[in-house]
């Protein structure tokens, strides 16, 4: 199966076992026609669904430009694409540790300067040059995260990693076959109203409300998502049931930090609403790593278990 080719915070590829049981039955019994993933990230379930339901039309759409770039890009011209990350990467293997941060920060420098100047709306040669970029920074950074500051400014610093995979030509390949059937859309999660058909699923995984202030990382667009924006998600998925539009949501679950934290509990009171195992993969510190619970929120009822 096709896995994501970006490591993305709040991925959801560890967890896919776990949310692949609580998918629509009506998806197994053919009823579902179309799939819509608003904040697409870094597309683990949107692989997942694309190889066990090929016949479903998908649709995709993510805030963040840097991503529908990439997206658009393999899905356009990934030959191009495997042949500037197989440069970089040749590249990168010929330098000592030293010269390979040195190089990490030159590109990364190259990327922001680049930014002011990008055009997004209009595709053309310089995304792939710009994909190949983001790929290897993705790989080689800390922590695989893409994060940036206010000023929209990418700002991860190196890792540390023997032989990252900065090229992975069956993947990407196996990544571009699935999006030639796939519908790639930039913008806010609210415009698939306007894209909605019946008999459509729509999974929404946007980024989590912080479980404290400390531990915040939404940071994969300037503008940030804080409360008011998970109000408006929930006052969408309202709307959506009232059309029969069967949907799935993934949040932080409070409980993990304070028990008496019932923000979800509440909003999305008239759904269902269950607690699954995850692992905390995004900290700086190993040992702050481990069990946690996550959110899942659902308009239906998931088959039997």
């Amino acid at each position: 199966m096709a896995k994501p080719f970006l490591k993305w915070a709040g991925g959801k590829r560890q967890l896919l076992p776990i949310l692949q049981q609580y998918l629509p039955p009506q998806l197994a019994r053919g009823e579902i026609e179309h799939y819509f993933e608003p904040f697409v990230g870094g597309g683990a379930v949107l692989w997942a669904i694309a190889c066990q339901f090929p016949q479903v039309q998908r649709t995709i759409f993510d805030l963040n430009p840097e991503l529908i770039m990439a997206y658009t890009t393999i899905q356009r011209d990934v030959e191009a694409l495997i042949e500037q990350l197989a440069i970089l990467q040749t590249h990168y293997f010929t330098l000592t540790p030293p010269q390979q941060s040195q190089y990490y920060y030159q590109i990364r420098a190259q990327f922001n300067e680049q930014r002011q100047t990008f055009d997004f709306r209009c595709y053309d040669s310089p995304w792939i040059e710009r994909t190949a970029m983001l790929i290897f920074l993705n790989r080689t950074c800390f922590n695989g995260l893409f994060r940036v500051n206010s000023q929209g400014d990418f700002n991860v610093p190196v890792g540390r990693y023997k032989n990252p995979k900065i090229c992975d030509r069956p993947n990407l390949t196996q990544v571009s076959q699935i999006l030639q059937g796939t519908q790639i859309n930039q913008g806010d999660f609210t415009q698939i109203e306007t894209r909605i058909k019946p008999k459509s699923f729509v999974y929404f995984d946007p980024p989590y409300r912080p479980l404290n202030r400390t531990a915040s990382f939404n940071a994969y667009a300037s503008q940030g998502f804080d409360e008011g924006d998970q109000i408006r998600l929930k006052e969408l998925c309202d709307r959506l049931h009232h059309q029969g539009i069967l949907f799935m949501v993934s949040n932080s679950d409070p409980h993990n930090i304070d028990p008496q934290d019932n923000f979800f509990d509440h909003l999305y009171g008239d759904y269902q609403i269950i607690r699954i195992p995850a692992t905390r993969m995004i900290n700086s510190r190993a040992q702050k790593r481990g069990p946690i619970h996550e959110l899942l929120i659902f308009n239906y009822d998931p088959p039997s278990r």
